[in-house]
C-alpha cells in the first residue's frame, strides 16, 4: 500500500470541496472495498477524506410533501438497513438483497453510498498483472477472450465485460430508487437509480453519474409500491459469493410486475418497456428485455439461468 495522507471532514459540504480540490483523492466510509483495492494498488489514492462522522447514519421518513417514502443515509450500515422494520415491511426486496451479499461481519462495516459504488469483481481487473480498461484506461480487456463464466451478457462493450457486483442496487432498481447527492459548491441533486450506473461503451473507468468530489448523502426511496417482494441469487456457493445471476422482483395480484436482473450487466440490469410483456409470458418478455445480449463463449448459460430463474420466481407454483 502507497502512502497517503488523511483529514476528517466536518460536514458533507466540506468532505465534498476536499476531494474536489485533489484528483488524487477519495471518501472513505467503511472502506471494505477501497481498502483491498489499496493493498493491491489498484487505487492508489494520495489523500483520504472520512466522512463517517457525517450524520449521514440514519433512515428517516420524507414528509408526503416532499414525495413520501424512506431516506436512508448514505453511511447506514448494511446490517441496519435490511433490518429496519420499515424497510422489511414495505421494501422487504431491498432487505432480502442485502442479507443474500457477503458475509455478516461485512454487512456490519459496508455502507449504503460503499454498496452502490463498490467496483467489478472481474478477475482481470484485479490481476494488475493483465490489460484492463477499468484499471488502466486504453489498455485493453482480458476478459474478451479470456476466462468470463462469471461476467456480462448484456450491456458490455468491446472495451469492458465486467459486471456490477451489488445486490443491494438490484432491489433499488427495482423500487426506482434515487441517489441524492452534495456537491461542492453546496448545491444538491438527485439521480435516478436508472441514472447512477453507467454502461462501459469506450470508457469503462467513468462507472457512475458522480463528478469528481461529489458526494453521495443519501439514497431516497419512494412510497411503497406494494405486492410480493422476491429476490433469489444463483451463485457457486451457497454464501459468501457474487451472482452468476439474481433476480428482484416485485409481483402484483393481476400478473404485473417489476424485474431486475444481477449478476449479467455492468450495472442493474431493468428494461420497463418489457415488463408489460410479462402477461403474454416469460419468454416473450425476456426476448426484449436481453435484445442484443452478446454472450462469451463460457457464459451464455447466463442467458437460459436468468429467464429460468425469472419464471420460478413469478410462477413459483409450476417449479
Amino acid at each position: 500500500m502507497k502512502a497517503f495522507t488523511y483529514e476528517r471532514a466536518r460536514t458533507p459540504a466540506e468532505a465534498a470541496d476536499a476531494v474536489a480540490r485533489r484528483p488524487d483523492a477519495k471518501f472513505i466510509a467503511g472502506g471494505t472495498n477501497l481498502i483491498d483495492l489499496m493493498k493491491l494498488q489498484i487505487e492508489a489514492p494520495a489523500h483520504l477524506v472520512d466522512v463517517n462522522a457525517l450524520g449521514l447514519d440514519r433512515i428517516e421518513p420524507v414528509a408526503s410533501s416532499e414525495g413520501g417514502g424512506l431516506r436512508v443515509g448514505a453511511l447506514v450500515r448494511n446490517t441496519d438497513l435490511a433490518a429496519d422494520a420499515r424497510v422489511r415491511k414495505d421494501y422487504a426486496v431491498l432487505s432480502r438483497a442485502l442479507l443474500s451479499g457477503a458475509s455478516a461481519q461485512l454487512r456490519n462495516r459496508a455502507t449504503t453510498a460503499g454498496n452502490l459504488l463498490q467496483r467489478t469483481r472481474c478477475p482481470y481487473f484485479y490481476d494488475t498483472q493483465q490489460p484492463c480498461n477499468k484499471r488502466q484506461p486504453g489498455s485493453g480487456c482480458s476478459a474478451v477472450g479470456g476466462v468470463a463464466r462469471s461476467l456480462a451478457v448484456i450491456g458490455a462493450s468491446t472495451a469492458c465485460i465486467a459486471t456490477h457486483p451489488s445486490d443491494m442496487a438490484v432491489a433499488m432498481r427495482v423500487l426506482d430508487a434515487q441517489v441524492e447527492t452534495v456537491q461542492p459548491d453546496g448545491h444538491t441533486r438527485r439521480i435516478p437509480i436508472a441514472d447512477f450506473h453507467r454502461l462501459p461503451g469506450d470508457t469503462p473507468h467513468v462507472e457512475n453519474a458522480l463528478a469528481q468530489g461529489e458526494l453521495v448523502t443519501s439514497v431516497w426511496l419512494p412510497p411503497p409500491v406494494g405486492g410480493e417482494h422476491v429476490y433469489r441469487k444463483v451463485r457457486d456457493r451457497a454464501s459468501y459469493a457474487f451472482a452468476l445471476v439474481s433476480v428482484a422482483a416485485i409481483r402484483q395480484r393481476d400478473g404485473s410486475a417489476r424485474v431486475a436482473f444481477g449478476g449479467v450487466a455492468p450495472r442493474p440490469w431493468r428494461v420497463e418497456a418489457a415488463e408489460s410483456q410479462l402477461a403474454k409470458g416469460v419468454h416473450t418478455f425476456f426476448a426484449q428485455a436481453f435484445a442484443g445480449a452478446a454472450p462469451q463463449h463460457d457464459n451464455a448459460f447466463k442467458l437460459q439461468l436468468a429467464e429460468r430463474l425469472l419464471g420460478d420466481v413469478l410462477h413459483p407454483a409450476r417449479s
